[in-house]
């Protein structure tokens, strides 16, 4: 109702061509572990260690697979991204990916699971997990109606740039745009090395882009003999 638009495009995208209509599906989880606290002098037989509990969880998950460096392509993941607390509590973050709602709820089960299992090692302590859902692949619904994705392609063909089109093993704003009823695929910028310390991008690249939306705009208002003056 903010935006009163039909259809959107976000330019958070990589290399020069790039049009994305899928996305990952998202959720995030915080595990809460409560301890019993007491002075350490005197904690034989008496305390229990949530930030032990903490690391027992985050040690029993798969290690080999369903981690951000061991997967790739299709394969979602479970991230832990933050621990913090003391021996009476510790608060653990984590991220849960994958490109269908299948797997993603699998990895909230396993998560799940993998708490009852530690809690039951430690009736004394307390442990919870609360998944909320972040966003979701934004193929459900563009694959429904191709017609934004495609004249981002008719727009690269116009002005010579070959296109092309692969899952990102991410999010972006139009996953949430998509979601909420206006179509939102994400265009190409020449970013690279996203999120490193190496992060650049392509003028050129965006010099392309800038070009490209010209054009796909020109395309969306039916006038194709704008887009080349």
């Amino acid at each position: 109702e903010d935006l009163k638009a039909d259809v959107a495009y976000t330019l958070d995208g990589a290399g020069l061509g790039e049009i994305v209509y899928e996305t990952f599906s998202a959720d995030k989880a915080h595990v809460c572990v409560k301890g019993v606290a007491i002075h350490p002098g005197q904690a034989k037989d008496k305390l229990v260690n949530a930030l032990h509990l903490g690391a027992k969880i985050v040690d029993t998950l798969p290690q080999a697979r369903l981690t951000p460096e061991t997967t790739g392509g299709r394969e979602g993941f479970i991230h832990v991204y933050q621990m913090i607390g003391s021996a009476a509590k510790a608060d653990i973050y984590f991220i849960l990916r994958d490109f269908e709602l299948d797997g993603l709820r699998a990895r909230g089960e396993l998560l799940k699971q993998v708490c009852a299992a530690v809690q039951a090692t430690e009736p004394r302590a307390q442990i919870t997990c609360t998944i909320t859902e972040q966003y979701r692949n934004m193929r459900y619904w563009l694959e429904n109606d191709m017609r934004p994705v495609e004249l981002a392609r008719e727009a690269c063909r116009a002005r010579g740039i070959e296109h092309f089109s692969q899952p990102i093993r991410g999010g972006t704003d139009g996953s949430r745009l998509t979601e909420r009823g206006v179509p939102t695929p994400n265009l190409f910028t020449g970013m690279q090395n996203i999120h490193g310390p190496h992060e650049w991008v392509s003028v050129q690249d965006m010099r392309r882009a800038t070009e490209m939306c010209i054009e796909l705009a020109q395309l969306w208002s039916g006038d194709r003999d704008l887009a080349h003056e």
